[in-house]
């Protein structure tokens, strides 16, 4: 790789020795300087496991060790002369510290497998795990030649009607409807000869739809007694700690949601990996718990009716659902797989990715660009990548590069690898355009739920939509679809075809944990540095209906009757009554677009209207409506308004329990009204005497 010490220790402000052929040769050096305490950065994932060895094994070794992979992202690149700039960039986060612990998630396993599928491969793929593994067979079908004749495995049989859980806490339910109990059965194969209706199969279940009832399997069982007609087919359950389904996929019910629970795996027959993933799945394992949870500012649900359902919407575990009694959404740790979809779309920041934080993500870009930048490299692209495939499409695209087949990683393109691709979103997005991104492109492999495409494409909407509207010309935020490095060669290449407006100063705030604070700090440094002069700017800018966390609403006045139902539903504190004077007002920077009040207004008379205002009102406090207030008949005391008591009087009017006194005590406030009811039952109690 054509590397220029100089110029990245310039980068990096440090003076730097420059190994290059580090795998080997220059063990010795990096044994003394993992001995000096410092942090040490390794600029290559090729011989990553031997180092790690020989860092435990290096007497005195004291030094941090992190890896970081420039050769397949910018060393091995047609582009790699000019690559100085994003390695410095790539070393210097490389550098930065690994996020802090954050509450973990325990799963513990005892080995005890349950294999779904026809008895012959199920017994087969049990041969090849159960040396380490406790295996259960549930027979779905003889297969193609029956089961072994020899009974090694416990065998279930009958319906399934659930199965549930995740990694060592399985529970599976079903109806044992088959008249032949495969723990008395010897495989005999008796009853398979006696039936004349050949309902009988090797996986030793009946047909019932094709059995007579000549119950000549009955009479040759005799001795073993396993075949019972009379028994009762009761629904049983058993526990499990994993699960292997050898059943296909578009047959069962069983797990449909794109991310399967932990512990469960599908098996084509072919494919090893799954059955080497069970066998390692023994002990006890722990993973981040991924998210964070503030109810009070959550949008799902207030005075029991549902607003937002944004994240139980996009969730391909299905590891979110509503909890109604508690008005809130409830998150199942155990199901969640840490693709942070969920935080990405939702409007409040009621739900937040706990690891790494959004403080740490935003550190990590604003270090990339700051020091690509510094470095002297212009118009970034951060290549937004999941670790698992999209890590391995850039890596295939570096070797491509050096075998000349592939024009490789270019130059100005900074890769960046995620959890998952969907665990970032407009915030942050926008940030790294505040921060001097010209574009900020996710990588999609095809391992992504369709509906994580959707959610992100809607977001990309907005941020682009303000964009545009603030005169930064271009596409600054993108998905990018590859399956394979050639689809990928193309599509990097094409993105330096055109050039991006971006701000002629970058930001320097530090992005928050709280996404609404993070998304005004952005929009704060794009408005101020925005292309297009202010007189020329648009009032507001228009943004999609779709995915907006941004906007107004629109009060019908005709219809409000300032009930402020709404004012108790908003979570962002976005509507507010004024304790002196009925009215409805509103801060419009609080707004998240959630629709609560809209549903919650019994009138329907709101209507949300996604824009971003670019005047000064969108911070201040203005009255949406207003209404003369109604005088108590009795003390004159101003209470409600005249339009809802006018309503409220015309509505009861009828009701024979408002007539007379009872109907002219609504005119008058809470206070009188105790004291008329009270003085006309004394005066009543006067009469009777």
């Amino acid at each position: 790789m054509p590397l220029n010490a100089k110029a990245l220790g310039a980068a990096l402000h440090e003076d730097l020795t420059l190994h290059s052929t580090l795998c080997r040769r220059d063990a010795g050096a990096f044994q003394k300087a993992i001995q000096s305490g410092d942090d040490v950065v390794v600029a290559c994932t090729q011989e990553q496991r031997l180092f790690g060895d020989l860092g435990q094994q290096t007497e005195g070794a004291v030094s941090p060790i992190r890896f970081v992979n420039i050769r397949e992202t910018g060393g091995w690149s047609r582009d790699a002369a000019k690559a100085s700039p994003k390695i410095a960039a790539l070393l210097a986060a490389a550098r930065l510290p690994d996020p802090p612990p954050v509450p973990t998630v325990t799963y513990k396993s005892t080995g005890r497998l349950l294999i779904i599928g026809p008895l012959d491969q199920a017994e087969q793929a049990a041969a090849l795990v159960s040396d380490v593994l406790d295996v259960t067979l549930f027979t779905q079908g003889p297969g193609n030649a029956g089961g072994a004749q020899a009974r090694r495995f416990p065998v279930l049989g009958g319906r399934i009607t659930g199965l549930t859980g995740w990694l060592g806490a399985f529970e599976l339910q079903w109806k044992a409807d088959n008249p032949i109990d495969l723990d008395l059965c010897t495989r005999c194969n008796a009853c398979v000869a006696a039936c004349p209706e050949n309902a009988i199969g090797l996986d030793y279940q009946i047909d019932m739809a094709a059995c007579q009832s000549h119950r000549a399997c009955v009479k040759v069982c005799q001795v073993a007694g396993a075949i019972d007609f009379t028994r009762d087919a009761a629904v049983q359950t058993e526990r499990f700690d994993l699960v292997l389904d050898l059943r296909s996929a578009t047959a069962t019910p069983t797990f449909l949601q794109h991310a399967l629970p932990q512990g469960y795996f599908r098996w084509d027959g072919r494919d090893l990996s799954a059955l080497l993933q069970l066998r390692e799945l023994v002990g006890e394992f722990e993973k981040p718990r991924f998210f964070a949870y503030k109810q009070k500012l959550c949008a799902h649900s207030r005075n029991e009716t549902v607003g937002c359902n944004a994240c139980v919407d996009i969730c391909s575990a299905e590891a979110i659902s509503s909890d109604k009694g508690r008005q809130q959404i409830k998150v199942n740790p155990n199901l969640c797989v840490g693709c942070g979809a969920c935080t990405t779309v939702c409007p409040t920041g009621a739900l937040t990715y706990a690891y790494p934080s959004a403080t740490e993500q935003g550190t990590k870009l604003k270090t990339l660009l700051s020091t690509y930048t510094a470095a002297g490299g212009k118009d970034a692209v951060l290549l937004l990548h999941s670790q698992e495939r999209g890590q391995a499409l850039v890596e295939e695209l570096g070797r491509a590069a050096q075998l000349k087949l592939a024009q490789g990683v270019p130059a100005h393109v900074i890769p960046v690898a995620l959890w998952h691709t969907a665990s970032t979103g407009v915030d942050l997005w926008l940030s790294a355009i505040a921060y001097g991104a010209s574009q900020v492109v996710v990588l999609t492999t095809q391992e992504e739920a369709p509906q994580y495409l959707d959610g992100l494409q809607a977001q990309m909407d907005v941020a682009q939509a303000i964009l545009r509207g603030l005169g930064y010309t271009g596409t600054h935020v993108q998905l990018l679809r590859a399956t394979h490095p050639t689809e990928l060669d193309a599509a990097l290449q094409a993105l330096g075809q055109t050039r991006q407006k971006i701000p002629a100063v970058a930001a320097r705030f530090a992005v928050a944990q709280e996404k609404r604070s993070t998304l005004e700090m952005a929009l704060d440094h794009l408005i101020e540095q925005a292309p297009m002069p202010v007189a020329e700017r648009p009032e507001a800018i228009a943004l999609p209906a779709v995915g907006s966390l941004l906007g107004t609403i629109e009060v019908n006045k005709g219809r409000c009757t300032l009930c402020l139902s709404c004012v108790s539903a908003c979570p962002a504190s976005a509507l507010q009554d004024n304790p002196q004077l009925p009215q409805l007002r509103f801060i419009e920077k609080n707004c998240v677009q959630c629709g609560l009040c809209a549903t919650t207004c019994p009138e329907n008379a709101i209507t949300l209207q996604p824009r971003l205002l670019l005047t000064p009102e969108r911070a201040q406090l203005r009255v949406l409506n207003e209404a003369k207030p109604w005088a108590c008949v009795r003390c004159g005391k101003p209470f409600g308004t005249v339009k809802a008591i006018e309503a409220m009087l015309g509505k009861l009017s009828g009701h024979p329990m408002f007539q007379g006194e009872a109907l002219e005590r609504l005119k008058m406030c809470s206070d009188c009204r105790v004291i008329d009811l009270y003085s006309s039952q004394s005066e009543t109690k006067v009469t009777d005497l």
